[in-house]
């Protein structure tokens, strides 16, 4: 039996004090030390007082210290077990409790200090019912909660990587359960606890230290302009050798079709006598188209370098990594190595960026002198071949032939 006949309502009484004063009188930031944390401790002590014989004053007085310990914090969070102890001692005078009984539930309120070393089992009980929460499924909540509270209160901010060192340190060095059922039923939680806090903490580490490599990347790595200036840059190359390529093939085809009409159409009528004259005209035209034909290809075909290249090449920097014709012919593993060692450089990277730009380049202006080149070539064909028709027709043409008599 816990309480004597008279006990239950003085605890009604302080349950209901507590209640109205905690509801009313304190601040909405304390998101921590408010009502569900008083009820809280009052049902653990109350679970702890049944796992051990004490007598009635005894249950009484930690009974009505574990309603009463945290009403200070309505008059601020300083010496709040100094100014729970008053409400305390003055709620109690009202209700004629014993002066005895008042200094028992006062020394209880004060041995809720956080580094009080308890002397009595009422001590024991009363701090062990008071951390309760550290051997519960619902601490890390309730212990967001405290954070918040600190925060919100002006007290400490502390980032959540800080709290979870903080935490550890308490559960570590500072913390323990003192009665035997605490240590039986809630150690285990609480062990629990500190490991998923180790958890979290090596993942909190491991997160900050990829954020703070993303940062040294970000800060090694070209800026948005220059990276923007590459792509682009890249991108005009890219766009203005295809525009190459087309031209060069438009060049190919049409000289393809050219010379395939002259060889069906036009060639089997120089059999004839009378055509004769077409002969140099058509020589002519067939000539450039087919050098014509011969530069476009020139343009559009590739030169492929050795695709091989050395580890010393790579150490010196003496190769483009970044171009196929430098690597289609090494090993996979060689590859992927030598570009680990490549983006570990940024010079390096910066370097070969540069030289794929100006290698591009030389092709591009190869390509294009050779386009140049085929289209005057091309256009010089088309003219003398007029030119020629012309001349021919009008000096060598079949109105010139005479007809020998037969």
């Amino acid at each position: 039996m816990l309480y004597s006949q008279d006990m239950p309502d003085l605890i009604k009484d302080t349950e209901d004090f507590v209640t109205n004063l905690l509801t009313t009188r304190l601040s909405e930031d304390y998101l921590y030390h408010n009502l569900r944390h008083t009820q809280r401790v009052v049902k653990n002590t109350k679970e702890l007082l049944e796992a051990f014989d004490l007598d009635e004053k005894e249950n009484e007085a930690i009974t009505l210290a574990a309603w009463l310990h945290d009403t200070g914090y309505t008059q601020g969070h300083e010496d709040h077990e100094e100014k729970s102890s008053a409400i305390a001692t003055k709620f109690l005078e009202e209700k004629k409790y014993p002066a005895s009984g008042i200094k028992k539930v006062v020394s209880l309120i004060k041995a809720t200090k956080r580094n009080h070393e308890p002397s009595t089992l009422s001590e024991e009980i009363i701090r062990d019912a008071d951390s309760s929460h550290l051997g519960s499924g619902s601490y890390t909540q309730t212990s967001e909660l405290l954070r918040e509270e600190l925060s919100n209160l002006g007290i400490a901010h502390f980032s959540p990587e800080d709290w979870a060192e903080e935490n550890i340190k308490l559960f570590t060095t500072e913390h323990r359960y003192y009665t035997g059922y605490a240590k039986k039923n809630w150690q285990k939680g609480k062990d629990d606890n500190l490991k998923s806090l180790i958890k979290k903490r090596t993942k909190q580490k491991n997160r900050t230290k990829k954020e703070k490599l993303k940062v040294n990347l970000k800060n090694k790595s070209p800026e948005r302009g220059i990276q923007t200036m590459y792509r682009v840059t890249m991108r005009n190359h890219l766009k203005l050798s295809d525009i190459a390529d087309t031209k060069a093939n438009i060049l190919l085809s049409v000289n393809a079709i050219i010379i395939s009409l002259l060889l069906t159409n036009l060639m089997p009528k120089l059999d004839n006598p009378s055509n004769d004259y077409l002969i140099y005209p058509s020589a002519i035209f067939v000539l450039f188209s087919i050098i014509s034909m011969v530069m476009s290809i020139m343009a559009t075909r590739p030169n492929v370098t050795s695709g091989e290249f050395t580890k010393e090449d790579v150490e010196q920097k003496r190769v483009n990594l970044l171009f196929f014709g430098n690597f289609h012919k090494m090993k996979l593993p060689d590859y992927e190595w030598a570009m680990k060692e490549l983006i570990k450089d940024q010079e390096y990277v910066y370097n070969s960026l540069t030289k794929d730009l100006y290698f591009l380049g030389v092709v591009l202006d190869r390509k294009y002198k050779l386009l140049r080149w085929t289209y005057t070539i091309f256009m010089i064909g088309m003219i003398l071949s007029v030119i020629a028709f012309f001349v021919a027709l009008k000096f060598f043409g079949p109105e010139k032939i005479i007809e020998l008599p037969t």
